[in-house]
C-alpha cells in the first residue's frame, strides 16, 4: 500500500490534528520520500516509518511536537540535518538497519538538543573502533545510545519507550488516582453501611429476646399463679370439710341427750 494511502487509511474519519500517534510500517512510497505527510499533524507525538523504502528524508514536514521518530530498516545514507530543523524536540530516533557508514555523518543530530536516545543498530558505523566512545562525544546531550548508556546500563521501558499519549500522561494519572479515592470513599461507605446494619440487627435480636424472656417470665407468673390460686381454694374446702365434721361431732352427743328425754317421757 502506498504511503498516501496508508495515512488515509490511519485518519479513520479523523482530522490530522487529532493524531497523536502514527504507525505507517511497510507501506511504500514511489520515490523513496516520505508522501501524504503535511505539517497539519500539528499534535503529532509519534511516528514510525519502518521499512517503507525511504532513501532520503529531506521533504519531511515541520512536527514541533513530535517526539520519537522510528526509520529503521530504511535507505538512508545522510542528509539529517532536516531532522534538527523539521522536528526541534524530538527526543528518541531510531536509525537502525540504514546505510550510515561515517560518524561525521551524525554530525547534525548535535543541533537536537533534547535527543535522549539514539539507536544505529545494524549500521556500518557501528563496526568503527570506539564507536560507542565516539557517539556520546560528538553529541553529549545523549543518554542512551543503541539502548545502553555510557557505563554500560540498559535504558529502562520508561525511557526506551514514548506514549503516543505522553501529554496527557500526568492528566491521566491524576483521573485513575480521583477514580480510585472515589472506589475507596465508597468502599468506606458500604462498610459504614454494613457496620450499621449489623448493629441494628444486633440491637433489633436483644429486643427479640428480651419480648421473649418477658413473655416466657409472664406465663411463668401466670403458671405459678393458677397454682397458687388452685391450692388455696384446696385449703379453703379442706377447712370447711373440718368445720362441717367437728360440727357433727358437736351434735352427736345433744341428739343422744334428746333420745334420753324422750325415753323417760315415756
Amino acid at each position: 500500500m502506498l504511503m498516501e494511502n496508508r495515512i488515509h487509511l490511519e485518519l479513520r474519519n479523523k482530522t490530522p490534528s487529532e493524531v497523536r500517534e502514527l504507525v505507517l510500517d511497510n507501506c511504500k512510497t514511489t520515490d523513496g520520500n516520505t508522501e501524504g505527510l503535511t505539517d497539519e499533524f500539528v499534535n503529532l507525538v509519534f511516528l514510525s516509518l519502518i521499512d517503507v523504502g525511504l532513501s532520503s528524508i529531506s521533504n519531511i514536514p515541520r512536527l514541533e511536537k513530535l517526539k520519537k521518530l522510528e526509520l529503521s530498516d530504511n535507505k538512508i545514507s545522510g542528509g539529517l540535518e532536516v531532522l534538527a530543523k523539521q522536528l526541534p524536540n524530538l527526543t528518541h530516533l531510531s536509525l537502525s538497519g540504514n546505510k550510515l557508514k561515517e560518524i561525521s555523518t551524525l554530525e547534525p543530530l548535535k543541533k537536537l538538543k533534547h535527543l535522549k536516545s539514539l539507536d544505529l543498530f545494524n549500521c556500518e558505523v557501528t563496526n568503527m573502533n570506539d564507536y560507542k566512545d565516539s557517539v556520546f562525544k560528538l553529541l553529549p546531550q545523549l543518554t542512551y545510545l543503541d539502548g545502553f548508556d555510557c557505563e554500560d546500563k540498559e535504558a529502562s521501558d520508561s525511557d526506551v519507550e514514548v506514549d503516543g499519549d505522553g501529554v496527557d500522561d500526568d492528566d491521566d494519572e491524576e483521573g485513575e488516582g480521583e477514580d480510585e479515592e472515589d472506589e475507596d470513599g465508597e468502599d468506606d461507605d458500604i462498610d459504614e453501611e454494613d457496620e450499621d446494619e449489623e448493629d441494628e440487627e444486633e440491637v433489633e435480636g436483644e429486643e427479640d429476646d428480651e419480648e421473649v424472656s418477658g413473655e416466657d417470665e409472664e406465663e411463668d407468673y401466670g403458671l405459678d399463679g393458677e397454682v397458687d390460686d388452685e391450692e388455696e381454694d384446696e385449703e379453703e374446702d379442706d377447712d370447711e370439710t373440718a368445720t362441717g365434721r367437728g360440727e357433727k361431732r358437736k351434735r352427736e352427743p345433744d341428739d343422744d341427750d334428746e333420745d334420753e328425754d324422750n325415753e323417760e317421757d315415756d
